[in-house]
């Protein structure tokens, strides 16, 4: 069933960006660190609606890590940790479930000290098992534990009726 289309997403990434500016507007710059692929290109969606608006420059870094497990092998920041230092940090993925992924994405801001993290995600599920939450949600979600969030953003070349947000 989709709960999204391609025009709602685009709506929300406008809200988003906007609330994003309203809690910000002070910063010198911002920095979106998407996380693994959807996460990432979600960024980049919010990043092209943020730079239409924002006074500031956004900057856009990728996290990866293995949702499965991610402790098998710590999560990567492409960018050096440094450069983060005393930047505003608005981690960013698609869905939200159980909490667990953005819980190990922030383990990789652990050797900076931002001035904030903050959380963006386009839905967000109620099932946390892990202490976060999201700042900026385009969509929250109550599902049952065995229903399955799945998010078509255009990344692979889909048609705009095959973008969106789908409860499977």
């Amino acid at each position: 069933m989709k709960v999204l289309d391609h025009r709602d997403i685009q709506l929300r990434i406008k809200r988003l960006a906007i609330e994003i500016l309203e809690n910000n507007i002070q910063e010198k710059r911002l920095v979106l660190a998407g996380i693994n692929n959807n996460g990432l290109y979600f960024a980049q969606l919010l990043r092209q609606s943020l730079q239409e608006q924002a006074p500031m420059p956004v900057e856009l870094t990728r996290i990866r890590l293995n949702p499965a497990n991610p402790i098998e092998k710590p999560a990567q920041l492409e960018t050096e940790a440094q450069q983060l230092h005393n930047s505003t940090v608005i981690l960013v993925d698609d869905v939200a479930n159980t909490g667990r992924t953005l819980f190990y994405a922030c383990q990789t801001l652990m050797n900076t000290l931002p001035k904030s993290v903050q959380i963006a995600v386009l839905v967000d599920r109620t099932h946390k098992t892990f202490p976060i939450k999201a700042d900026y949600v385009g969509l929250a979600l109550a599902t049952t534990l065995q229903e399955h969030i799945q998010v078509q953003l255009g990344k692979n070349g889909e048609k705009p009726e095959e973008i969106g947000v789908f409860l499977c």
